[in-house]
């Protein structure tokens, strides 16, 4: 059997449940950094629990989707329970498994909490217990839906996830009035995770900058504010001259009143350049352009190069049919998760993945005037000076989720 050297907070959240001190409680709450080992700890806590308290019942857990909750917390459990003496059978079409210990059989059935229509796939169960992977990631009414499934005498409820903005629901609303949900809270640092090196650690730090880095390295639920991209440079990101390229793709971001903005990128040596961008702005020009202007515009852009696709706002379906119907470029949508985006353009950044020509202008000038929406309550850009910086996002969202695409993106994942 391996065996684990886990931290005090990770065997309190394992044990809890089982401690005189705190086992009264009807839910625990763990929240913090990135790779501090909650999510580990808490998945095996809930099993252990669940097992020893109960025969024949039945328990959910959750997550953003099931595919990432597959992959960030059922794939590495399943086999560390096996080795624990679980005889588990996973019915995979119907997301859920079975799971057997010391005679006692229980089934554990899997959601995905992705938009308000999701509570309704939870509606009706009767639940001894709930478990939420990155539960601020989530709608509240699935929460709460899921959360009122859980009338079974002893049933707990049990959370995890990153702190997001002070104004968000679950803040408010569990962790700030814990004492009334009668819930244990318990914070994680990175120096929880004994499997975590000092090494690994400070390169988390170097990853992240501004609001992501206090939340994401530091733990705390914080507030955006200021420019989006603290951490562009022009000493740092720009370049002038020319660069070989094996790969070239091309993100637009498509408006007819407001601006269009078109990026070039080129791929080399694992750093993405942006070679060269179209940014038409109808007011400032005075006449509007038509999707085959703007397509010609695309052509020019794009030259000789052989592209590989070309990513485009998702809204803009006119435009996308133009694409497709002269034949030249694979096209695809883009992905509009703005905070996601934005997420992994702050990474790209910082680990140097990204440059631009400093023909491209109004990509650079709009990194000094995109700022977030200090009074929005959320976390959301001011809607100005982002059509270049909406260009990019797409262009970055899609090489993250198409790792064949370029292989210097790997290392663009976000971590949990």
């Amino acid at each position: 059997m391996t065996v684990y050297d886990f931290s005090p907070k990770q065997r309190l959240v394992m044990k809890w449940w089982n401690m005189r001190s705190c086992g009264g409680r009807d839910a625990i709450i763990c929240d913090g950094a990135v790779r501090s080992g909650k999510t580990l700890s808490m998945s095996l806590g809930f099993i252990f629990w669940a097992a020893k308290c109960f025969k024949g019942g039945y328990f959910a857990m959750c997550g953003k989707t099931v595919t990432s909750l597959r992959r960030n917390v059922v794939t590495p459990l399943l086999p560390l329970l096996r080795e624990y003496g679980f005889v588990i059978t996973e019915k995979v079409s119907g997301n859920y498994f079975d799971m057997t210990f010391l005679g006692s059989t229980n089934r554990v059935y899997l959601f995905g909490g992705k938009d308000e229509s999701s509570a309704a796939l939870i509606q009706g169960m009767t639940l001894s217990g709930v478990f939420f992977d990155e539960v601020a990631l989530m709608p509240r009414s699935f929460v709460e839906q899921a959360l009122a499934r859980c009338s079974v005498s002893g049933s707990k409820m049990w959370f995890n996830c990153n702190p997001d903005n002070p104004s968000h629901w679950f803040y408010n609303e569990w962790i700030k009035k814990r004492r009334e949900k009668n819930a244990l809270y318990i914070h994680f640092t990175m120096e929880d995770n004994p499997s975590l090196s000092k090494a690994v650690r400070e390169r988390y730090e170097r990853m992240y900058s501004g609001a992501f880095y206090d939340r994401f390295v530091l733990g705390r639920w914080t507030a955006s504010h200021g420019v989006v991209y603290p951490m562009f440079s022009a000493e740092k990101h720009v370049f002038s001259g020319h660069v070989e390229c094996e790969r070239f793709v091309i993100s637009c971001d498509y408006g007819t009143v407001n601006p269009s903005s078109f990026g070039l990128w080129g791929l080399h040596d694992g750093v993405w350049y942006r070679l060269g961008e179209y940014y038409y702005d109808s007011r400032r020009e005075g006449v509007s352009r038509t999707d085959e202007e703007h397509y010609a515009a695309l052509e020019e852009l794009a030259g000789g190069r052989k592209i590989d696709r070309v990513i485009v706002d998702p809204s803009a379906a006119s435009f996308i049919e133009c694409i497709r119907r002269h034949g030249r470029f694979p096209v695809i949508r883009a992905d509009n998760d703005v905070i996601s985006g934005i997420r992994q353009v702050s990474t790209a950044l910082k680990q140097g993945r990204l440059r631009f020509h400093s023909s491209c202008r109004d990509i650079i000038r709009e990194f000094s005037l995109y700022s977030w929406n200090e009074k929005s309550g959320a976390d959301a850009p001011v809607k100005e000076n982002d059509h270049a910086m909406d260009d990019m996002r797409y262009f970055v969202a899609d090489m993250v989720g198409n790792r064949d695409c370029g292989e210097g993106f790997i290392a663009l994942s976000v971590p949990r």
